[in-house]
C-alpha cells in the first residue's frame, strides 16, 4: 500500500532577543507527534544568544532567515510567511509553547471537514511568576463563519492558529500595526473563511513581565481605537457591506476586548 504523504506545515517564529524562553518553545515544536514541518525562524536583528540557541538544535527542518534590518512585528511575520513553503501555516512566539499533539489534532480536523480554512484552539495562560496555568476560555469556541461571534467575544490567540496557505495569499497582515495585527487579520478573514475550533487547550501562552504588548499598552490602545474608527467608516460600507452592524456594537465589543487584554496582560 502506498504511503500517503502528509502535508507540510510551516511554523513561523519571529524573534527579537528571545533567548530567555526560546529553548522550551523550540523543543515543543520538535516534540510534535506530527513530524512533517519546517520552522521558519525569522531573526529580527537580535543582539542576544537567540541565534546560537536555535542553531544548537541542529535540525534540518529549522530554516533560519535573518532580516537585513529591524522590522515591525507584522512586517516581520509577513516576511517569514513569504520564506515558507508549507500547505499550512502556524505561529508560535519565543516565550510560548505547544502540547505535543497540537498540530496532529488540527490536521485531523482539516481532514474531517474539507470546508475548514483555519483551525484555532483553546489554550492555557501560564503565569510565569506564580508558575500556574489557567484555562483561557470555559465557553465553547465557535466554528463556521464567525465574524459576528468574534466581534462579540474575540478568543483567537495567534499561537493556537493553523491555517491553509490560501488564507494569506490575497492579503497578509497589516504591516502598519505593531501589536494588534493578528486581531485585525483574523477578524477580516473570518467573514469569508470558514473557521474550525478545538475546545481542548493545546498551547501555553506565557504571561510574564516582559510581554511585548504589555510594555506598549499605550500603543496598543491607540492601534485599537484607530482600527475601530477605520473599520466603522470604511470596511463595513465597502468591503463587508454590513450596514446593519451598529457603531454602538463595535464600541461595546472593543471595550470588552480591552478589558480582557488588561486582565491578561497580553
Amino acid at each position: 500500500m502506498k504511503k500517503i504523504k502528509k502535508p507540510l506545515v510551516s511554523i513561523v517564529m519571529n524573534c527579537f532577543n528571545g533567548e530567555k524562553f526560546l529553548k522550551k518553545s523550540v523543543q515543543s515544536i520538535i516534540m510534535q507527534t506530527f513530524k512533517n514541518w519546517e520552522l521558519i525562524f525569522f531573526d529580527n536583528r537580535s543582539t542576544d544568544k537567540s541565534l546560537k540557541i536555535v542553531k544548537n538544535f541542529n535540525d534540518k527542518r529549522i530554516k533560519i532567515v535573518k532580516s537585513k534590518k529591524h522590522l515591525k512585528l507584522y512586517h516581520a511575520r509577513n516576511e517569514a510567511i513569504r520564506s515558507s513553503k508549507g500547505k499550512f501555516i502556524a505561529f508560535i512566539d519565543c516565550d510560548d509553547w505547544w502540547k505535543k499533539n497540537k498540530l496532529k489534532k488540527q490536521i485531523n480536523l482539516f481532514k474531517r471537514d474539507k470546508a475548514i480554512d483555519l483551525v484555532y484552539t483553546n489554550l492555557y495562560i501560564y503565569d510565569n511568576a506564580k508558575k500556574k496555568n489557567s484555562i483561557f476560555s470555559n465557553d465553547k469556541l465557535k466554528s463556521g463563519f464567525v465574524f459576528r461571534e468574534l466581534l462579540k467575544s474575540y478568543k483567537i490567540f495567534i499561537l493556537t492558529v493553523l491555517a491553509k496557505r490560501e488564507v494569506f495569499q490575497k492579503k497578509m497582515f497589516n504591516q502598519s500595526y505593531d501589536i494588534i495585527g493578528d486581531f485585525d487579520f483574523f477578524i477580516r478573514k473570518s467573514f469569508k473563511h470558514y473557521y474550525g475550533a478545538l475546545q481542548e487547550p493545546l498551547a501555553y501562552y506565557r504571561h510574564h513581565s516582559d510581554n511585548y504588548s504589555k510594555k506598549k499598552i499605550k500603543l496598543y490602545y491607540k492601534e485599537l481605537i484607530d482600527w475601530m474608527k477605520n473599520f466603522e467608516k470604511k470596511k463595513i460600507k465597502h468591503d463587508l457591506n454590513l450596514k446593519h452592524v451598529k457603531k454602538e456594537l463595535f464600541k461595546t465589543k472593543m471595550k470588552i476586548y480591552l478589558r480582557d487584554f488588561l486582565k491578561l496582560g497580553v
